[in-house]
């Protein structure tokens, strides 16, 4: 049976207030965040420790010994960034609505949280080349931002502006996480009407909804993402099985990946990859999965990346 993790939609919570608003509700445009193990944090600091080398042992004869020799740990600490999802709407916009100001004011608070859940699995892909401001991704990572790092495999793609990257992650306790700071809490103050500036000129009245929470990333180990970089436009530089065979086997062979991370463009391209080796001739389904990895479709990895080098 395949392992089950604790999700943003299980961990991350809103405090009580006077907006009915559910986490499951905004996640509809970030699928790979609904799926990421995710954690609390009391405060909005995370520390861990790791190994980064093996202890030594071995075998021996009777009467003789070995060297004891102590595994090396590293400490690393990850600091939370602050996600703001607060909004303003002009008081007569907002009682203009036929349905009243709590159908307007929820309306607009769901649309700010969908696009924050959404800014959250972009900036992990993409990290501070999202927004400078947020939490480390994955394509900063010192051993996935070149063409020759270890956990890399290279499409071939040459057309620049037209990059894309299939990301294979494993997710769980010790691989990557999803950390909500503050025990999880988003929270929502009270509703207040506070001055705005005008568009053009002057000042009108608003009413002002705060929601705040605390957001980082955690790749645990080395061995916790490999990405497939360089895929493009060009005539056979798309994403095929054979380039996640490559990707699959830079895994541990007990430490695979739970989640294969691609674009529509990516799903495509696997798909017609199929179509083409298919002996019935008929078109390939679009894939669910690839050697049994399932596959996760998302809008928030793009298909004009820079090229690796």
């Amino acid at each position: 049976m395949a392992d089950s993790y604790l999700t943003t939609t299980d961990v991350a919570h809103f405090n009580k207030t006077d907006m009915d608003i559910l986490v499951s509700d905004v996640l509809d445009d970030a699928p790979f965040l609904s799926v990421l193990a995710a954690r609390t944090v009391l405060g909005n600091t995370f520390k861990y420790s790791k190994i980064t080398a093996n202890p030594a042992v071995g075998f021996r004869d009777v009467n003789d010994g070995i060297e004891n020799k102590k595994g090396t740990y590293t400490s690393v600490t990850l600091d939370l960034k602050v996600l703001d999802a607060s909004f303003a709407v002009d008081i007569a916009a907002a009682t203009a609505d036929e349905r009243g100001l709590e159908h307007m004011m929820g309306i607009e608070a769901l649309a700010h949280m969908r696009q924050a859940m959404a800014e959250v699995e972009q900036q992990i892909f993409y990290g501070t080349g999202n927004d400078a401001g947020g939490f480390a991704g994955f394509a900063g990572q010192a051993n996935l931002n070149g063409l020759s790092d270890a956990q890399v495999v290279g499409a071939g793609g040459t057309t620049s502006a037209t990059g894309s990257s299939v990301y294979l992650v494993r997710t769980g306790d010790a691989d990557c996480q999803v950390l909500w700071g503050q025990q999880g809490v988003i929270s929502i103050g009270e509703r207040q009407i506070v001055e705005r500036a005008g568009s053009t000129t002057g000042r009108f009245p608003a009413y002002y909804h705060p929601i705040v929470g605390w957001c980082g990333l955690k790749v645990g180990s080395i061995y916790s993402v490999v990405r497939i970089a360089n895929l493009t436009a060009d005539s056979g530089k798309g994403l095929t099985d054979s380039l996640i065979a490559q990707a699959l086997e830079k895994f541990p062979a007990s430490r695979g990946p739970n989640y294969i991370v691609m674009n529509r463009r990516s799903h495509r391209q696997l798909q017609s990859s199929r179509t083409a080796t298919n002996p019935t001739g008929a078109p390939a389904p679009f894939p669910s999965e690839s050697f049994g990895v399932p596959i996760v479709v998302t809008d928030q990895i793009g298909s004009t990346e820079t090229l690796l080098t």
